[in-house]
């Protein structure tokens, strides 16, 4: 008689979504990888930098008008905040909808659905997969541009002092402390692109539409910006995360734009994927027209929707309190002018005492237009310097044509005649920026 060994017992297998969202992030990380476009996209995030960096070089110019433009020459950390500026802009919304905007609508134009929708991989499955693959792309490519960004500057030019938005001159540790942060709070609203080109590409079928949805909507977003002058309808918007970091970079720094711009982003994210989930959900597979070549009845249908939009926010400008008034460009202007001009005191070899300050009263309007708001202004600065003779104070005035951005930062620059040219000698004969020339600053609007 045979006697039956006893079977070892079963080894629990692990849950059948684990091991399909794992194998569908897999397979849909190898597809991304090797398009033509994604190693374009590493290509040009890696030496993009560094080409910008050594066009700067080779020549005498500067970026002024992008914020901490001006001293691309006398610090690194400022090619990096430059190109960090430019991305925000422009630069995400492209990855974003190059990366994304073809997720699901690259199924429907092969009619890969019945294909790829087994029992080894549920719908579930497969929506989670591509989510978390191109997650990982749009992530990857972030922090590319951030190291390259700052490897370029200081190799370039040099992990040199930077002098900050209120004006003082910043140690090169903690503005390399600032930088990669600055890098690193902008994943979310880049996570929140990459949301926006997803849903476009499940509800239109369409990979054009999905590749410039991110894009356009950066596009509304600047052209909002200069219209209107409360903040509720700006601060909804996905590029308006973007500005959080330039809080850091003040000597007082503020943060509410920072949670603010993340929780905007968290809740682009959730409305965005919630929203795909429930169209792919609803997808009929079987006899739906994935085989057929996009159908252009969805894109017209998003077209129009955007349409009412985009005039409905334009319209709510206006609502919510004023970011940009008098009295913060005035407080603003008066205690940067200050701080630069007593690091241009120090750098021609005079001794400032701690804490010195000037007696200084900032006058600012709006020509022909009401005192409040984005846009242009001219700011008069009076200086009263100490004398010893009989006149206790010789009064000086600054002339400073400032442009106020919505997110309340802004560039002031004045004529020669008052300040000098872009350069200037230092105490070592060496020939540094002007810091009185042009003056970067950034208030809270909150």
């Amino acid at each position: 008689m045979t006697t039956l060994a006893p079977s070892a017992p079963a080894v629990p297998s692990p849950p059948r979504v684990s091991a399909g969202v794992r194998n569908a992030y897999g397979t849909e990380l190898s597809k991304l990888m090797a398009q033509l476009t994604t190693r374009i996209l590493i290509l040009v995030c890696a030496a993009g930098p560094f080409a910008f960096a050594l066009a700067l070089k080779a020549q005498s110019g500067t970026p002024s008008d992008a914020l901490f433009g001006f001293w691309v020459h006398s610090s690194g950390f400022a090619v990096s905040l430059v190109i960090l500026g430019f991305a925000g802009s422009w630069g995400f919304p492209i990855i974003a909808g190059v990366v994304a905007g073809d997720l699901f609508s690259s199924e429907d134009r092969h009619g890969t659905w019945k294909t790829i929708l087994t029992r080894s991989c549920t719908r579930e499955d497969v929506f989670a997969g591509k989510l978390l693959a191109v997650g990982t792309v749009v992530v990857g490519l972030t922090l590319i541009v951030a190291a390259s960004s700052l490897i370029a500057g200081v190799v370039l030019v040099g992990a040199h002092p930077l002098v900050n938005l209120s004006g003082v001159l910043t140690s090169a540790s903690r503005m390399l402390a600032l930088t990669v942060v600055s890098w690193l709070i902008c994943l979310l609203p880049v996570l929140a692109y990459t949301s926006v080109a997803i849903l476009v590409s499940a509800a239109t079928r369409n990979g054009i539409l999905g590749v410039l949805g991110p894009l356009l909507l950066a596009l509304v977003t600047q052209l909002l910006d200069l219209i209107g002058r409360g903040v509720l309808v700006h601060e909804l918007l996905i590029g308006s995360a973007f500005d959080g970091w330039h809080g850091l970079f003040a000597s007082h720094p503020f943060f509410g734009q920072v949670l603010v711009g993340s929780l905007v982003s968290v809740v682009w994210i959730a409305v965005c994927l919630a929203a795909s989930w429930r169209i792919m959900r609803r997808r009929d597979f079987l006899t739906g027209v994935s085989g057929q070549g996009p159908s252009w009845t969805a894109p017209v249908k998003v077209v129009a929707v955007s349409t009412v939009v985009i005039a409905a926010l334009a319209l709510g400008c206006n609502i919510g309190p004023n970011g940009v008034t008098n009295s913060r460009v005035i407080s603003a202007i008066g205690h940067e002018f200050n701080n630069v001009t007593l690091l241009q005191q120090q750098l021609i070899g005079r001794r400032v005492p701690p804490n010195a300050r000037f007696y200084i009263r900032p006058e600012c309007y709006r020509p022909g237009m009401t005192g409040a708001g984005p846009g242009d202004w001219s700011c008069y600065v009076y200086v009263f310097l100490p004398q010893a003779n009989s006149v206790p104070y010789q009064l000086q005035s600054v002339e400073y044509d400032v442009s106020v951005q919505y997110n309340g930062c802004y560039k002031a620059q004045s004529p020669p005649a008052f300040v000098g040219n872009a350069t200037m000698q230092n105490a070592a004969g060496r020939s540094v920026a002007n810091p009185l020339f042009i003056v970067y600053g950034c208030f809270n609007i909150l």
